[in-house]
């Protein structure tokens, strides 16, 4: 695979020529591994999502986009629109690196609407000629044309007392006539925070001080920081790095989590809860953002990828998607991520249903690739011996390969594993992970399988894993297998 130096993973888009980026959206086009309906990048590695925003009719969605190859370099904002969140306009390059305040990246932020009009807030990245780092925290507005006017010099430049040149992610909101906005960062001794800042008129802002979340020493930076409200509840989500494994927990390389507190004391910057959770226990999940809907809910996307870690398309030029857009709820003091309704305009027929008892192995017969939603309801007899349930999917039983879930209410787990699925990668960070499920003697999963992607939600959104995977030819199949009798019922859906 290339390895990109410093010059070539800071060259400008500017510095290839089209038809050169055209030949290599042709090349990126040919991947096997090509979704059909998340977001993507036509070439290049995506990351973040950012200033995912309703505005004047439509979504706004945007994400950081590196042009040239699978590697994180010059970042840019790509611009994506939509009526529904479901099919996506290609808007085109809405922010370059082409300032002295963002001359080596566009990175992380959120969007806001002020004076009628889309406002953003980002993370504009600079290097010295030492190669040390300056972030600054820019504001810009959309015009007519759709292009961006960016207000100079930053509105916050440079990096506050107290803390490393790790400050950014802007994520901005209106609340009582004031603008907030909370902001990743990294104190001096090398530990994780949240800083808040208000402001009049989005353009001068005062610092406030440190959110204390009861977490002093939790990870060595706090990423992509969230702070709204559900039912009268506050949330905080936010992406630590530098956690320990703990049991089933914390396994990928960086996390992503959240507290809930009953009140958030804006005078003393202080939430109070039950602890950090983290949000998703699948593979590949991070750098979440949320925007509200103009019904009032609160919808989630997140980077469907980690940094540093190789995926197997990096040797085809391109990287990484977005999760499938989620409602957020709170029950029980925890976040329930559920798809959106609206994602039901992606089923094409219903080519599956089957349901009736099962004491055996079961090979579930259809048509076409993995590109399709399924449902599945367990009932485990409460008279029986509760012996695990596993179902098999981008199954290849001649060789042994597939994508294996398995619900085990003996332990009251459920065991996601993709050590036997198509091309192997990230394995020094384990191939299985597991969640905790507080009541089993009846589980649903809903799964939507795209080409290289698994994104499954456990009991209507008490869990979820989402996760890349690589099957190869031949890795279509699907296969249910009770080790006891069981109840079930399966759905399969095939998918725009």
């Amino acid at each position: 695979m290339k390895e990109w130096t410093r010059e070539e993973r800071y060259k400008k888009l500017s510095d290839y020529s089209d038809d050169y980026m055209e030949e290599l959206a042709k090349r990126v086009a040919q991947s096997p591994f090509r979704q059909h309906y998340h977001i993507q990048p036509n070439t290049g590695l995506l990351n973040d999502p950012n200033g995912f925003t309703y505005f004047d009719g439509k979504w706004h969605l945007f994400y950081q986009w590196f042009p040239m190859g699978a590697v994180h370099g010059l970042k840019h904002w790509f611009h994506l629109t939509s009526t529904d969140l479901v099919q996506w306009n290609e808007e085109g390059v809405a922010l370059f690196p082409d300032t002295p305040y963002d001359s080596h990246g566009v990175y992380s932020g959120s969007g806001f609407v002020k004076d009628g009009q889309l406002h953003i807030m980002y993370t504009g990245n600079v290097r010295t000629e030492e190669w040390e780092r300056v972030p600054n925290q820019i504001v810009a507005r959309m015009e007519a044309d759709g292009s961006f006017t960016k207000f100079l010099p930053p509105a916050i430049a440079g990096k506050p007392d107290g803390y490393t040149d790790h400050v950014r992610d802007p994520k901005v909101w209106k609340q009582h006539g004031l603008y907030y906005a909370v902001i990743g960062a990294q104190r001096t001794d090398e530990t994780g925070t949240i800083l808040l800042y208000r402001s009049k008129d989005a353009l001068e802002w005062e610092l406030m001080g440190e959110i204390d979340a009861g977490l002093p020493d939790f990870g060595f930076m706090w990423e992509c920081p969230d702070l709204f409200e559900i039912d009268g509840k506050t949330v905080l989500l936010f992406s630590p790095q530098g956690i320990e494994p703990e049991g089933d927990r914390y396994h990928n390389i960086f996390q992503t989590g959240y507290v809930i507190a009953d009140d958030f004391r804006m005078d003393e910057l202080k939430l109070e809860h039950n602890g950090f959770q983290e949000l998703d226990a699948g593979f590949d999940f991070y750098a979440t953002q949320t925007a509200e809907s103009p019904d009032g809910r609160r919808i989630l996307t997140a980077w469907m990828g980690l940094p540093d870690v190789a995926y197997p398309t990096d040797s085809e030029d391109w990287a990484h998607c977005l999760t499938l857009p989620r409602e957020l709820a709170i029950k029980d003091g925890k976040l329930i991520q559920k798809p959106v309704r609206e994602l039901v305009a992606l089923r094409k027929e219903k080519t599956v249903y089957d349901a009736g008892l099962l004491s055996s192995e079961k090979t579930i017969e259809r048509n076409g690739g993995n590109c399709y939603e399924l449902q599945l309801d367990v009932a485990f007899p409460t008279s029986a011996d509760h012996a695990p349930v596993t179902l098999e999917l981008c199954e290849d039983a001649a060789n042994d390969k597939r994508f294996r879930i398995t619900l085990d209410p003996s332990v009251k787990k459920i065991t996601i594993d993709r050590s036997r699925c198509g091309i192997p990668f990230a394995e020094d960070f384990g191939t299985t992970r597991t969640l905790t499920v507080e009541q089993m003697d009846a589980v649903k999963l809903q799964i939507f399988v795209d080409t290289s992607s698994i994104e499954i939600f456990v009991n209507d959104g008490e869990g979820t894993f989402t996760s890349r995977v690589f099957p190869q030819a031949g890795e279509t199949g699907l296969s249910l297998a009770a080790g006891s009798t069981i109840d079930y019922s399966l759905e399969i859906w095939e998918l725009a």
